[in-house]
């Protein structure tokens, strides 16, 4: 639980400050880029976060407003949330993200295919948004209230490594039950296995309902019992939210008595 300062300001560094709305405006991702940029307008050391979360279509507004920081543009794609678009325009998608300036890709796993026992098929899709998105930062989203059986996130986790995935996500944020401690136990568990196995370092996203310092804490103590000390960086972990920002940026004022 991230009670002390160091902990708090650890989780605000690992924030992937997210908005994806069918409202989101140019001037809404510019002020979301701020807050990324200073999480507390009184305290210039806070942050900033990992990076923003955004649609494709406004990557070049938040590209201009992060020029120059290390906060990183994150796109969704890949027919967000639903992943049930050809994959042909999946693909697209992606290149268009990338050719405006976004360095990690959010995709998601056609559960589809997944919940039809066809996850060779699902993992083929995976490869091809792997190829596509290059070099940049790749997240599989699992949506794991869909899934629901751990068995199945496992299964899913592993083809998802397999297929070249940089980290594994949780939930779009779109659906309920998101994000679950059993889900965050099944996707860090096979991580820590793959690495054992092959050496493969792929990264833990948490996203979806995760609101409280409490509830961040509880992750990061999961993932790090089961993948380790290492996966406690912003490079291996991360939390995709709205409004877990604030949270930790309160507490963390309270626990420096400021």
């Amino acid at each position: 639980m991230p009670t002390s300062a160091a902990d708090l300001r650890l989780a605000i560094s690992c924030v992937d400050l997210t908005t994806l709305e069918g409202s989101d405006t140019p001037d809404r991702v510019r002020a979301l880029c701020g807050d990324a940029l200073r999480p507390d307008p009184g305290d210039p050391s806070v942050g900033p976060t990992a990076a923003v979360c955004i649609y494709p279509a406004l990557v070049d507004v938040a590209v201009e407003a992060l020029a120059g920081s290390s906060v990183v543009v994150a796109s969704v794609s890949a027919g967000f949330p639903a992943g049930l678009t050809p994959l042909d325009a999946r693909l697209l998608e992606i290149r268009g993200a990338l050719a405006a300036g976004a360095q990690e890709i959010d995709v998601v796993v056609n559960r589809s295919l997944v919940l039809s026992g066809r996850l060779d098929e699902a993992a083929t899709e995976l490869a091809a948004m792997r190829e596509a998105a290059g070099d940049a930062v790749l997240k599989v989203i699992l949506e794991t209230g869909e899934l629901a059986d751990s068995g199945l996130i496992r299964e899913t986790t592993d083809a998802a490594i397999a297929a070249g995935a940089d980290f594994i996500k949780t939930s779009t944020g779109k659906t309920s039950p998101a994000a679950t401690p059993e889900a965050v136990e099944a996707i860090a568990g096979r991580v820590a296995a793959a690495h054992t196995a092959t050496g493969a370092v792929v990264g833990v996203k948490v996203s979806g309902g995760v609101r409280t310092s409490d509830d961040a804490g509880r992750y990061l103590d999961l993932v790090c019992e089961h993948a380790g000390e290492d996966w406690m960086t912003p490079r291996l972990f991360r939390f995709g939210a709205s409004k877990l920002l604030a949270a930790l940026v309160d507490d963390l004022r309270r626990a420096e008595g400021r």
